[in-house]
């Protein structure tokens, strides 16, 4: 898949430079990552400058950088890997399982009627669309994340502010034949029953597993990493479990495309429901 990166040559040489906004400053200076990339008028947000980071998508003089507070110089090199323009690097991963998944039985999804919980700026919503669904009711328990390429989009619900957990069938406009996840600080063990009540029968789910959302603070390691491979593998098995108490069948899971934040592996799981 091709990407379309956006490059900043930063200056070398001379003791004092201009940087990347026309200000002078001194070689000899660091600068907080995350800053230095709002700086460079990459993104608009502090907030968004840690994502793009802690997801992989910065390098700096050539080596990528995972965590936003990393001090570099403010005449560094700095490419931000932002794909094909999609709203969120996360729509990688949902792309990633569209490719896999149809070797496992999942259909093309054009006409399809979606939903998408944990939405957030839409980066599964963007997919969806550009597949073909019909429409997507884009469900997220925060406000004002959804971008604005998405929330204008005549196929597309908003429904932020609603928690998952407290949707009945007859909150939606319809039920659902394709819902997607990408939620956090919530194991998927709470919601899968929601997902089997308000699905269409029959229905696709395209889920991501976070396992530091699955095993319990307690199992964290520092900056909130699932280090132990057995615990990870616990985790999954725990969703998959789950998600068959539910009647759901497992037709495939992988490993994300794309690491989680600060580099946490994460997977995603197909399952039928009929």
């Amino acid at each position: 898949m091709q990407t379309n990166p956006y490059v900043f040559n930063g200056a070398h040489g001379d003791p004092i430079q201009k940087d990347g906004i026309g200000r002078q400053c001194n070689t000899a200076e660091t600068v907080r990552l995350d800053v230095l990339v709002v700086q460079r008028q990459f993104v608009d947000t502090r907030t968004k400058a840690q994502r793009l980071i802690s997801e992989g998508n910065i390098s700096v003089d050539g080596k990528v950088i995972t965590k936003p507070s990393t001090k570099v110089s403010p005449l560094a090199h700095i490419v931000v890997d932002k794909g094909e323009d999609y709203v969120s690097r996360g729509a990688y991963k949902l792309l990633g399982a569209l490719q896999s998944f149809t070797q496992h039985g999942l259909p093309n999804i054009h006409g399809l009627r979606a939903l998408d919980i944990g939405a957030s700026t839409g980066g599964f919503s963007d997919v969806l669309l550009r597949h073909g669904a019909s429409h997507v009711l884009a469900l997220d328990v925060g406000h004002g994340q959804l971008d604005s390429r998405i929330s204008q989009d005549s196929r597309v619900t908003e429904m932020s502010g609603v928690n998952i957990r407290d949707v009945q069938s007859h909150d939606l406009p319809y039920r659902p034949e394709l819902i997607v996840s990408d939620v956090s600080f919530i194991s998927l063990r709470l919601v899968l029953p929601v997902v089997a009540r308000i699905a269409n029968y029959p229905s696709h789910i395209i889920m991501l597993i976070k396992p530091q959302f699955e095993v319990g603070k307690g199992h964290l390691g520092k900056n909130g990493v699932v280090d132990d491979a057995n615990l990870r593998q616990q985790a999954v098995d725990d969703v998959l479990q789950c998600a068959q108490e539910c009647g759901m069948q497992i037709r495939a899971v992988i490993d994300s495309p794309i690491a989680g934040m600060h580099g946490n592996a994460e997977y995603l799981m197909y399952a039928y429901l009929a």
